[in-house]
């Protein structure tokens, strides 16, 4: 065996661990403590979806990075965050009369939002879900509950008051992504703790519309009663 082939062999090698040490950190990179980090309470979701089964959560999250991760979110421009916020405060005040219908636009609202910051289409919801799990992982819970609800009816009245107060909840947490998608520092930095702030700031704008159209439902949606 010649001194060229031995060198090149031994080029050969070194790539290929090199190559190995890389894929191996990017593995453990996407797994355990990094895949919690980067999906938030979607982690839990996923490992309960699987039965308990984190091997299992962990592969599914993992392709979604890989068919999701290189998105890059579009900017929003001015005229359509106003467009948006408004379209959000419409919803908030028609949950006084009509809170299925309410969900029903805030779905759809978050649907729009998204796509036009660059998501998929709204209209195939799994696979937009799954794209907005990857890069807001930790505010995505309340689109899911949204959507839930918006595609469920309450029916007896025990199960309608119930349904009210899922429908108020889905509401408040879905307040958090809608603020993140709106893209500007402020409300990164106001949902940054998975949307505490966003829910307890959504509470007191829907319950100023009940002091005002209707004394019998005052504070429903800020007091959860």
């Amino acid at each position: 065996m010649s001194t060229g082939v031995i060198i090149a062999l031994i080029v050969v090698g070194i790539v290929v661990v090199a190559a190995a040490g890389i894929f191996a950190a990017r593995t453990a990179s996407q797994g355990g403590p990094g895949l919690k980090r980067r999906f938030g309470p979607e982690y839990d979701r996923a490992v309960a979806r699987h039965d308990g089964d984190t091997k299992a959560a962990e592969q599914e999250l993992t392709e979604r990075v890989k068919q999701h991760g290189s998105l890059r979110e579009q900017p929003l421009e001015p005229a359509a965050r106003e467009r948006y916020l408004t379209r959000w405060a419409e919803a908030q005040e028609r949950f006084v009369e009509s809170p299925a219908d309410a969900v029903v636009e805030a779905d759809q609202l978050l649907a729009d939002l998204a796509k036009e910051r660059g998501f998929p289409d709204g209209a195939g919801y799994d696979e937009q879900f799954a794209a907005l799990s990857v890069h807001h992982g930790p505010h995505v819970h309340g689109y899911h509950r949204v959507h839930h609800a918006a595609h469920t009816r309450p029916g007896s009245a025990e199960e309608s008051r119930a349904g009210t107060e899922e429908l108020r909840t889905a509401m408040v947490e879905a307040r958090a992504l809608f603020d993140v998608l709106l893209g500007t520092e402020r409300t990164a930095r106001r949902t940054h703790d998975t949307g505490t702030a966003a829910a307890a700031r959504t509470d007191a704008d829907t319950a100023e519309p009940h002091k005002q159209s209707r004394g019998g439902l005052k504070g429903r949606l800020a007091k959860g009663n």
